[in-house]
């Protein structure tokens, strides 16, 4: 990972709005195209998706989903339960952003594609509850 990415995650978390938002902007561009160093922050954007602060939740969720395509070991399988309950946050807006951002993991590969819809199909329209997913 370069400096300009890493010092773009640590702004990234900066109480300056205006800081954080400039970090953010560049994170999701950098993150656009498959990059070699997704696993350097995987698990920190991992323990992001349930920060207190609902900003890093809703961002953790789109550089996850952005970083889907840079998943050579599939982690992804793993970790998507953890992704998509911020699908679910109790902040609409989070919700909204992560759940706007989910689709890319579906592009990800055939498995990822396959267990993401598992968990589409799985939300109940009437209520929007989740019904429960059998393995």
């Amino acid at each position: 990972m370069d400096r300009e990415v890493k010092e773009a995650f640590i702004k990234s978390k900066s109480k300056d709005k205006q800081v954080s938002y400039e970090a953010y902007l560049y994170i999701l561009q950098a993150t656009e195209k498959r990059v070699d160093w997704a696993y350097e922050v995987w698990d920190d954007l991992l323990d992001g998706l349930t920060d207190k602060d609902n900003h890093q939740r809703s961002r953790s969720a789109q550089y996850l989903a952005n970083l889907a395509k840079s998943d050579p070991e599939n982690r992804m399988l793993t970790d998507l339960p953890r992704l998509w309950e911020v699908t679910r946050d109790e902040k609409f807006v989070t919700a909204r952003h992560s759940l706007q951002s989910i689709w890319k993991v579906g592009l990800s590969g055939a498995e990822q594609n396959d267990r993401l819809m598992e968990y589409i199909w799985s939300i109940d329209l009437k209520t929007g509850q989740m019904k429960k997913i059998i393995r």
